[in-house]
C-alpha cells in the first residue's frame, strides 16, 4: 500500500480521488490535546461522521479495499462500531461488535492483552461467528495494535479467518502494524 500522505496523483499531476479523500479526512479529524489524559493527543472523528458526503466516501473507500468476500465485519469498541456498521451494509455482511469485558451478556469468548499500565480484555458472542467465516476487522485508529491483535486472536479462537483489518487513521510512530504481521492492514490516513 502506498503511503496516503504522499501524493500519488495522476500522470498529469492532478490529485486522484484517494488523495482528495485523505486531505478531506485530515481536515475533518479534530485534534484534542491532553484528552483523555495529559500528554495524549486525541483524534476526534465526530466532525467526519457529521459530514455526510465525507462519511459516505470513507465507508466506500473501506468497502472497496476489501480483497474477496466477507461474511462478517467486526467493529472494535467503541468508535469502530460507527465505521463497521455501514461497511457491513455496503458489503452485504453481518456485523459483530467486539466489546470491552463485561459489556455483553453471556456466553462470551474473550481475549486479554497487556497495556503499559495493566491488562484489558475484549469479548464477543462466539455463537455469532460461524467456523470458517471470513472477517474484516475495523476500528478508527491503529495505535499500538494491542486491541487489534487481541481481536484477531479472538476470531481465530472462534475458528474464523480474518481477511483484513481497516483503520481510518494509523499512528505510524507507535508501530501497531508490527503486532498484526501476516495480516492485510489498510489505512486511509497515516500520521507520523
Amino acid at each position: 500500500m502506498t503511503h496516503p500522505t504522499a501524493s500519488s496523483g495522476t500522470p498529469s499531476g492532478v490529485p486522484d480521488a484517494r488523495d482528495e479523500l485523505v486531505a478531506r479526512i485530515e481536515g475533518l479529524v479534530r485534534l484534542v490535546p491532553d484528552y483523555p489524559s495529559p500528554g495524549i493527543l486525541f483524534r476526534d472523528i465526530t466532525p467526519l461522521l457529521a459530514d455526510g458526503p465525507a462519511f459516505a466516501a470513507v465507508v466506500e473507500a473501506i468497502a472497496s479495499s476489501v480483497d474477496g468476500p466477507v461474511d462478517l465485519v467486526a467493529g472494535m469498541e467503541a468508535r469502530g462500531f460507527l465505521l463497521a456498521a455501514p461497511v457491513a451494509l455496503a458489503l452485504g455482511a453481518g456485523l459483530v461488535p467486539v466489546r470491552k469485558a463485561g459489556k455483553l451478556p453471556g456466553p462470551t469468548a474473550s481475549e486479554s492483552y497487556a497495556l503499559e499500565y495493566g491488562e484489558a480484555t475484549v469479548e464477543l458472542h462466539p455463537f455469532t461467528v460461524p467456523e470458517g467465516a471470513r472477517v474484516l476487522v475495523i476500528d478508527d485508529v491503529l495505535a499500538t495494535g494491542g486491541t487489534a491483535a487481541a481481536t484477531v486472536a479472538l476470531f481465530e479462537h472462534c475458528k474464523a479467518h480474518v481477511v483484513g483489518l481497516s483503520f481510518l487513521v494509523e499512528l505510524d510512530a507507535l508501530r501497531g502494524r508490527d503486532r498484526l504481521a501476516g495480516h492485510r492492514v489498510e489505512t486511509l490516513l497515516h500520521i507520523a
